[in-house]
């Protein structure tokens, strides 16, 4: 089928569709000729799928099919049972999907703070070449803890959201490139073994641990699933497998956005914790183990939720409606 051709032929169709759904009120010929193009472009919409799956069209006759729906239905979903669709089973699935590139992105976080932490810890030379003694020292007598209690708890609740934010946007925006979030990764990863070695070295791991534990369990994982995310569009994008390329960078981009808005409560929750508990006077056990609650909550919500609303057909991506994910595969 020539494409060009079909859209010269049924675009003035499509535009009449178009003006039809946006119109406020409609009389009894409108209505009319609302259905009967609702019909048409269905067919067109179905033509398009089986023939000549083009991505920008399918994309825009699903769109005008869907409007067109909603529009001779009157259907309208409260705006609670999107959010809830979304938290429930679109965020889960998405989450569950990428759980290979998380788990390899927490492999390289927790690879490179273990050897940094052992590297600097044990080399004390190492240690001065990165950190003058002084300011070891200062770290682990001070600066540690006392970052903890910077400005009124709420303003660095806040501060601390922003920039796990901003992180966590870098992998959205640059996960394709495969490179950014590995470099990320690395970057934070060989920051916390430092502080862990040179805290180490002069007596004060339990304090390390105490004061990271609380909230850096939810925090630290919520970046590393961002990583993760980002990943798979960049295996996505390698590997499609039987999908077209683009067709399998879209879907997963678009899973990726679902992550990325997902996380936002998540290190909302997190920097909460990191505000109000890890500097609170209650006992260090009982701060570690809210920390701890929070973060095997996340974990069961990815992985036990998660998995049950993949088993159901969830993808975590738009409506077919939306998209058309019917496409053409390799043999």
């Amino acid at each position: 089928m020539d494409t060009d051709a079909f859209i010269a032929v049924h675009r003035p169709q499509w535009d009449r569709l178009e003006e039809l759904t946006r119109a406020r009120t409609l009389d009894a010929g409108g209505i009319d000729e609302l259905l009967a193009l609702y019909q048409e472009v269905s067919t067109h919409l179905s033509t398009v799928r089986s023939t000549v799956p083009d991505p920008a069209l399918i994309s825009r006759l699903s769109l005008l099919v869907h409007r067109a729906r909603l529009r001779i239905t009157g259907t309208r979903i409260p705006l609670w049972k999107h959010a809830r669709t979304f938290f429930w089973e679109d965020l889960p699935s998405a989450l569950f999907q990428a759980r290979w590139t998380v788990a390899f992105a927490a492999s390289i976080f927790l690879l490179s703070s273990l050897v940094s932490g052992l590297y600097f810890g044990l080399d004390a030379t190492a240690r001065e070449l990165v950190v003058p003694e002084a300011q070891q020292r200062a770290l682990a007598q001070r600066d540690f803890v006392a970052y903890y209690f910077e400005g009124e708890a709420s303003g660095f609740a806040a501060r601390v959201w922003t920039n796990n934010a901003w992180i966590a946007v870098q992998s959205v925006v640059l996960g394709v490139t495969g490179f950014w979030p590995v470099y990320m990764l690395l970057q934070n990863g060989l920051n916390v073994g430092l502080s862990a070695g040179v805290l180490g070295a002069y007596g004060g791991l339990d304090t390390f641990f105490v004061f990271i534990l609380p909230h850096g369990l939810l925090e630290i994982t919520a970046i590393v699933v961002g990583a993760g995310a980002g990943l798979r569009t960049f295996w996505a994008w390698v590997r499609p497998g039987p999908l077209p390329r683009l067709w399998a960078l879209s879907h997963a981009a678009r899973s990726l956005v679902t992550v990325a808005i997902g996380l936002v409560p998540v290190l909302l929750v997190a920097g909460f914790i990191e505000a109000f508990v890890t500097p609170s006077s209650l006992p260090p056990a009982l701060r570690i183990a809210v920390g701890a609650a929070a973060w095997l909550a996340f974990l069961a919500y990815m992985l036990v939720r998660g998995r049950q609303a993949h088993r159901a057909g969830i993808t975590g991506d738009l409506s077919e409606e939306l998209v058309g994910s019917r496409v053409a595969t390799a043999a």
